[in-house]
């Protein structure tokens, strides 16, 4: 059985807008993957989390510092067939004041991690969907600004270039899929659909190659 490991935050996690819950099993993006590649073939590794970073410690929440557990799943799960990584979200956030070629290089230091404890996986890069251009007011996420929105629409510039640095495949996320009116955040149920389509498509390519 192949194994793909997508590690990311909460639009990975699966993240309701209206209600904070998570999506179930047939919804959220990874699983929608899941079922389309095939549950007897392929088991895909569903590790995302709310909050999650790339390099940043969350003075708020424990344990969102993505290069601080990414190094414990490649252990546990031994050098999966693919890892899929979607984070830049979350760096966004005012309280990290950082530019989309700081979190470039969070980026950059997960793919050491996975170059040097899991050599034999496959990378998949995708950039994140942009933020919603009111995300930043009152009803919705105040830890983002208006600057964040313009940082999180400039992360596919810098995540591509590293791919291609990097020598491993890309996917931009915003391209597919936007974030719900709802919290300016997160997807809807069609978001995630087409992110898996999208993904599953990229997949298709890997293993082609």
């Amino acid at each position: 059985m192949k194994q793909i490991l997508c590690f990311g935050d909460s639009n990975t996690y699966g993240y309701i807008p209206e209600t904070g819950k998570r999506y179930p099993w047939g919804v959220r993006w990874t699983s929608i993957l899941n079922e389309k590649l095939g549950l007897e073939d392929y088991r895909v590794i569903e590790e995302g989390l709310c909050g999650r970073t790339t390099i940043f410690e969350d003075p708020l929440r424990e344990g969102r510092r993505g290069t601080k557990l990414l190094p414990v799943l490649l252990e546990t799960h031994n050098n999966p067939d693919i890892i899929v990584v979607m984070l830049g979200t979350n760096d966004c956030k005012t309280v990290y004041s950082a530019t989309p070629e700081i979190i470039g290089k969070g980026v950059k230091r997960l793919l050491t991690q996975i170059r040097n404890l899991s050599e034999e996986s496959k990378v998949l890069l995708i950039s994140p969907i942009h933020l919603g251009e009111r995300v930043w007011e009152d009803n919705y996420d105040t830890e983002f600004s208006p600057k964040s929105v313009e940082v999180s629409k400039e992360l596919a510039n810098v995540y591509s270039r590293i791919s291609r640095e990097e020598n491993i495949y890309y996917l931009d996320a915003s391209k597919y899929s936007s974030p719900s009116e709802t919290d300016q955040e997160h997807m809807d149920e069609n978001g995630h659909k087409a992110l898996a389509q999208a993904v599953l498509t990229k997949i298709k390519e890997i293993e082609a190659a």
